[in-house]
């Protein structure tokens, strides 16, 4: 049985910055690993049943095949939330059911955290993400504008 867990020591971050820099391609290691020392934000990972996934050095139990960043949030006109900064199952696992199994743990996660709803941002191009979040029962809102700066 799969199992969700936070990611709190530095093992555990080893486990999981391969697979976020995934999603954060151009990101720098050090940057990702940064996260860590943000308030609000809180890192979990998805072990899969033993036979199935990789293991990662460090790794005490089942193999960690995908990791989820989340924090509760209130912002401008939206009710208490869950936000999914991240999702991301590892390459070599995509397809395998594990990406909703981890969405579904998601939505239990902000219930008792007294959320109304989970939300998240998808870029443009990544259509196979929309596509899941779509199948999964995500309805898109609205678009995030931004600026860099």
């Amino acid at each position: 049985m799969p199992t969700v867990a936070p990611l709190t020591t530095d093992d555990a971050w080893d486990a999981a910055v391969p697979i976020l820099r995934q999603l954060w391609t151009d990101a720098e290691e050090s940057f990702v690993r940064g996260w860590r020392q943000e308030d609000e934000y809180e890192l979990y990972g998805y072990y899969a049943p033993v036979g199935q996934g990789r293991r990662h050095d460090g790794d005490p139990g089942n193999p960690l095949v995908a990791v989820a960043g989340l924090s509760v949030q209130r912002v401008l006109h939206h009710r208490r939330h869950a936000w999914v900064h991240d999702l991301v199952v590892d390459e070599a696992h995509r397809g395998e059911g594990h990406g909703a199994d981890l969405l579904s743990w998601i939505e239990d996660w902000a219930r008792e955290r007294e959320c109304e709803y989970v939300a998240l941002a998808n870029v443009l191009d990544n259509e196979r993400a929309l596509s899941f979040y779509e199948e999964n029962g995500l309805a898109q809102f609205g678009y995030v504008l931004e600026r860099e700066l």
